[in-house]
């Protein structure tokens, strides 16, 4: 039998966002029509995140997030924050790259023009991102559990992939890649260390980058048009080892790694991880990964022979993409396939028990990345959770 875990990640996760309740989302509209002030919308995201936060405790999770309820998109609250970004609301689609997936996909819509950022001046962190949203949190939680909160965030990567190095940043400012994303990581690295001083333990980063190299058609475009695949794969994981680099030891951060969570859960790349796990498994100074099983789309669990001895990985089997609720024999059946994938063929080798010792279940992503969430009810969401506790009190035993 595989030990408790006293530390994040837990035998039973989930990635982080969370529906909307029905009084916020009309709460946001009377805002957005001019009918509520600021105060009693943020009344209303306060009343919002205690009910996620119960329903969390009840369904049995630990690693509790606010559910991502004060944004509108997952990645709010970090680039638009930054001294030295400029909001672009207008951005032609001509300054993507035309291989990334939702770029193809909004091209195929007939979209001319999407939000972005640019960079046009010094990086600078002026003020935190979510220090305040922590600090409420955490006053919903009884202070032992205060560890184990989690916070998540976009990468340092975020806008890079989708715009390239010639149009992310202002070339007389910035002159390669290396120097955007050395003041980008020590922006990371401040708020990282206020969090911990708040008393965070816990970080996950939600990056869609590296599925997207997992996509065949993305790849294809990349050296269609001369991009180098294997030196800007190099480029992000040195990207985000930069921005983690100097954490606290007791500091737990993860990667979440997407395949598109947009409107409806909608996604966007397809693949499984073998093009990218030897490099990425090894080479990210991460503690654990999260990883979407929830389709075949997703690939088998052969990559996972590349994780190493002192990472875990938390298996997304369940999807927050229906309703449809899972089979939870299935799902152990699952776990036990990839424990015997990770003992028999792992490098270096190891024991089943050890194996099953570096596994995690969850969901396969958040259930609300953007405002609208997926096409699941909030009774859905607590069923879905509560499998997830289930099956993995009954495959790792007793309390997850």
């Amino acid at each position: 039998m595989s030990r408790r875990r006293v530390n994040p990640p837990f035998r039973a996760e989930h990635v982080g966002s969370l529906l909307r309740p029905f009084e916020l989302f009309q709460k946001r509209k009377q805002f957005e029509a001019g009918q509520c002030s600021i105060e009693e919308l943020k009344a209303a995201e306060d009343s919002a995140i205690k009910a996620v936060v119960q329903m969390q405790q009840e369904t049995g999770i630990k690693a509790i997030t606010d559910g991502e309820t004060r944004r509108g998109f997952y990645f709010e609250g970090v680039f638009n924050k930054l001294e030295g970004m400029t909001f672009v609301p207008n951005r032609p689609l001509t300054e993507y790259k035309p291989y990334i997936p939702f770029v193809v996909l909004f091209s195929a819509m007939g979209l001319k023009e999407f939000p972005s950022i640019y960079c046009t001046g010094k990086i600078k962190r002026t003020e935190p991102w979510y220090t305040e949203q922590f600090i409420a949190l955490k006053h919903l939680v009884p202070p032992e559990d205060v560890k184990n909160l989690k916070v998540t965030m976009c990468p340092p990567t975020w806008f890079h992939q989708r715009h390239g190095s010639k149009l992310t940043y202002d070339l007389s400012v910035y002159e390669n890649d290396d120097e955007y994303f050395t003041d980008l990581a020590k922006a990371y690295q401040e708020e990282i260390q206020d969090l911990y001083d708040l008393g965070c333990r816990n970080i996950q980063f939600d990056d869609a980058t590296f599925c997207f190299f997992c996509d065949e058609r993305m790849v294809s475009g990349m050296k269609a048009l001369g991009d180098d695949y294997e030196t800007l794969l190099d480029t992000y994981v040195r990207a985000i080892n930069t921005a983690v680099k100097g954490r606290p030891a007791d500091m737990t951060v993860g990667v979440h790694m997407c395949r598109g969570n947009f409107t409806g859960g909608l996604h966007y790349a397809e693949g499984g991880y073998a093009r990218i796990a030897q490099k990425v498994f090894t080479e990210l100074d991460v503690d654990c990964l999260y990883l979407e099983y929830d389709t075949h789309r997703a690939g088998d669990f052969q990559p996972l022979k590349f994780l190493p001895l002192d990472k875990v990985a938390v298996l997304g089997l369940v999807t927050t993409k229906s309703s449809k609720l899972e089979d939870i024999e299935t799902l152990k059946a699952r776990i036990n396939e990839a424990a015997e994938i990770l003992s028999k063929e792992g490098i270096p080798s190891r024991s089943k028990e050890a194996a099953l010792d570096q596994l995690c279940i969850s969901p396969q992503c958040g259930f609300a990345s953007v405002w609208e969430g997926n096409p699941l009810s909030e009774q859905d969401q607590r069923e879905k959770l509560r499998l997830v506790v289930e099956t993995a009190k009954q495959v790792w035993g007793g309390m997850v």
